[in-house]
């Protein structure tokens, strides 16, 4: 079968036909059709030992859509995704696009609280979720659809309405320096055209193999799912524990033979030392692409003498959430990583313009630090519901009387070699692991805790745990720390959940009657624990592997890892100690499922020693995805 070129392939071998078949005008929806009829058979998506072809997954979306048309959706309606990483969330993005309409992400792993924030402000018009948190959530809300529910449904009426480029394609929230996340609008086009400009760089095709590694809520998602899809690739659905077990993750990639990959310097800093700690496997990589942090060059030189700078190729993208994924590409090479010191970013993406500007919007000179602001075609709409704040951020281009600006409030300046540095944040927002946090609202929310008086947070790179973010806070005695903690945990996500908590009687204030961050001290992570217990001899050993790694030896048999202080990064390290210690292989999932001290050690006590471990929760989870897109796939009457 003679094989044609996907949307953005350039530069490849086209043997039939001539001319562009591409539909015009281009969306996201016809674009996957367009690609659907040249590689039907191709696997589209795998998610552990199940494969869907592009024939298969349209099919599914198809029906999705034609039971969100019956619903008489109104042309700009927003319909959220609750769902689990999984194939049947791809055919349900998918589903949603097709049905003229656009998804709101939202990720499980974050608060019930925070979900339901972000339900309260965005409204949307459907809910989609499945069978067993549409329980919980018909209790609040209206219109709240299983994706059972949708493909059981008797009648498939003709959906109408396509959807235009201008139509907002998805709506994904950042974090919120008043403590209101805030949800910013993307249009079919703002994603288009961040394909298109890109592929003279990339030229991805039909033999591609990529990773969904990040939260779909989280906008270097959009680039992984629709940079795979619309250029005819594969997409490996990363299991949510296996992208926090760097070896694990390494394993997926060599077993899979992915050949893009996408990653936050943190994230991919974790993959470097797993690689070193493993028997070294052949990598079919084509390209490393960093971004949502800032990136130093001179961390990937034991990357770059291990594999060269060739194949893979690794590239710096920097970007905004407002300007659709990326802004610059810069590609890194041994050589930077042997004399460049400083983020070098590269240059924009040829339909966008940076500049660099100081508080009365001039340009300034070179060598001179401004703020970056970005205009063009990757510019968003704005903030959903939020005209105020639209109107501040997203201004009117002073160099374009029809264009507009987008202030990023990231700092850089451009060296007299033309190169561009990144600089940080010219207000309190930080970067973690390609997380965007407001402190503010982590503040508000410590705040929000009754007898709590003060707070402060500020980011730390800590030994261990890495970048983090450390609470300051006065409360009143009755105030319990732990209490605290988990409250916070309760209305947060993960990424903004401060690693340590520093109690104070007051916070120390500058002359302004501001909060004096240079006089905070170093932070203390000692917390009471929750019900101290004598330990165990295999208890005691896993214990001082959290000491270590937590710094901290108040810790109760009974206390939860991510309620101590525990984080991802944290987790590995932990991981780490505990297959050292107790010589033998740890599983990750067994530190989600069994995060106290005790339970672990009730786990490892009922486990032979010879028996190599197995991946229970890992594995009952693809199960159900098998499952889950079985039952959808029979609904229709196919199998492979």
């Amino acid at each position: 079968m003679v094989r044609k070129n996907p949307p953005f392939a350039h530069g490849m071998q086209v043997a039939e036909p001539t001319g562009d078949l591409r539909p015009h005008p281009a969306t996201l929806a016809s674009l996957f059709d367009f690609v659907c009829s040249q590689y039907p058979d191709h696997d589209a998506v795998t998610c552990g030992a199940e494969s869907v072809t592009y024939r298969e997954l349209s099919l599914v979306a198809d029906r999705i859509a034609a039971s969100l048309s019956a619903l008489e959706l109104p042309a700009d309606a927003l319909v959220a995704i609750y769902l689990d990483r999984s194939i049947e969330m791809v055919a349900v993005m998918l589903g949603v696009i097709k049905a003229g309409a656009a998804y709101l992400p939202l990720d499980p792993t974050y608060p019930e609280a925070r979900i339901h924030q972000t339900l309260d402000d965005a409204e949307p018009a459907v809910i989609l979720t499945d069978d067993k948190r549409a329980v919980g959530l018909r209790e609040n809300f209206d219109q709240v659809h299983t994706v059972d529910e949708l493909l059981l449904t008797e009648a498939y009426p003709v959906h109408t309405h396509q959807p235009a480029p201008e139509d907002l394609a998805y709506v994904i929230y950042t974090s919120g320096s008043t403590g209101q996340p805030k949800g910013v609008m993307v249009t079919h086009h703002n994603v288009i055209r961040l394909l298109e400009q890109t592929s003279h760089w990339f030229s991805f095709n039909e033999h591609d193999v990529w990773t969904m590694f990040h939260s779909f809520a989280f906008d270097f998602s959009v680039w992984e799912i629709w940079g795979c899809l619309l250029s005819g690739g594969r997409l490996v659905i990363v299991p949510y524990t296996v992208s926090r077990s760097a070896e694990d993750f390494y394993a997926l990639l060599t077993s899979e033979h992915v050949t893009v990959l996408n990653q936050t310097p943190t994230a991919f800093s974790l993959l470097m030392q797993a690689e070193t700690r493993l028997t070294p496997r052949p990598l079919a990589l084509r390209f490393v692409i960093f971004g949502g942090e800032a990136l130093n060059l001179r961390s990937l030189l034991p990357w770059f003498n291990r594999h060269g700078d060739d194949r893979p190729r690794l590239i710096n993208m920097y970007g905004i959430t407002e300007t659709t994924v990326h802004v610059t590409y810069r590609r890194i090479l041994a050589s930077d990583a042997l004399t460049q010191t400083e983020s070098l970013i590269g240059e924009p993406i040829p339909d966008l313009q940076l500049h660099l500007l100081d508080s009365n919007l001039q340009p300034v000179a070179p060598g001179e630090t401004g703020e970056i602001c970005i205009g063009g075609g990757g510019v968003a709409l704005g903030y959903l519901n939020r005209p105020e704040l639209t109107a501040e951020r997203f201004i009117a281009d002073p160099f374009d009387a029809n264009g507009r600006l987008y202030r990023s409030g990231d700092l850089a300046r451009r060296r007299t070699d033309g190169e561009l540095v990144y600089l940080g944040r010219a207000d309190r927002q930080v970067k973690i692991n390609g997380f965007r946090i407001e402190l503010g609202e982590i503040e508000s929310t410590i705040i929000s805790y009754p007898g709590s008086a003060q707070a402060c947070v500020i980011p730390y790179n800590d030994a261990t745990a890495g970048l983090c973010l450390v609470a300051y806070f006065a409360a009143a005695p009755s105030v319990d720390p732990v209490a605290l903690r988990a409250f916070v945990a309760q209305q947060l996500p993960a990424h903004m959940r401060p690693t340590f908590y520093v109690r104070m009687k007051s916070l120390p204030l500058n002359a302004n009657g501001k909060v004096d961050r240079d006089a905070l001290p170093p932070p203390s992570v000692a917390m009471p624990p929750s019900q101290p217990v004598p330990a165990r001899t295999q208890e005691e050993r896993i214990a001082a592997c959290w000491h270590r790694v937590l710094k901290n030896d108040a810790i109760g048999l009974n206390d939860n890892f991510f309620d101590v202080g525990g984080s991802s990064l944290l987790l590995a390290a932990l991981r780490n100690e505990l297959q050292t210690s107790l010589e033998r292989t740890i599983p990750v999932t067994w530190l989600f499922e069994y995060a106290t001290i005790r339970s672990l050690a009730a786990k490892l006590n009922s486990e032979s020693q010879e028996k190599a471990p197995l991946q229970l929760a890992a594995q009952h989870k693809l199960a159900q995805q098998r499952d889950s897109f079985t039952r959808m796939r029979s609904l229709r009457g196919g199998s492979r």
